[in-house]
């Protein structure tokens, strides 16, 4: 028997606080909480995940994450509750030119689930996830 109970938070270094921020809240609706400026850190929650967002260190030689090179979170996948829901994600990320789409909508193996990748403003890699029931 495990000896935790789930996901607290995730915590994320960030390249850009405001602009993953704002991916999270303007975009996909979360809310932002616990804002704190001499970090500086946020935390934004769909209500049920709730992300830490860290802004990095821009003084510093900061280099993007490679998921096939490096250690550490390849992607983060998020569940949409219906199909229709996950294509309309898909519209709205097309608007945003700072948001770099891997792939529309597509089935998960034989299906009905579907998915979809893209990379916030600031790079990470999050995956959009329809379960198909």
């Amino acid at each position: 028997m495990a000896v935790t109970n789930g996901l607290n938070h995730l915590g994320l270094a960030v390249h850009d606080l405001k602009q993953t921020t704002s991916f999270f809240v303007d975009l996909l609706g979360w809310t932002e909480s616990g804002y704190d400026e001499s970090y500086p850190r946020t935390s934004v929650t769909d209500g049920v995940v709730r992300l830490t967002l860290w802004q990095v260190d821009l003084s510093l030689n900061n280099e993007a994450f490679d998921r096939r090179k490096n250690i550490g979170l390849h992607h983060l996948a998020l569940e949409v509750g219906s199909e229709q829901q996950l294509n309309q994600i898909c519209m709205a990320l097309k608007q945003r030119s700072e948001v770099e789409i891997e792939f529309e909508p597509e089935l998960v193996g034989g299906g009905p689930r579907k998915h979809m990748m893209c990379y916030e403003p600031g790079g990470i890699r999050i995956e959009f996830i329809w379960p198909g029931a």
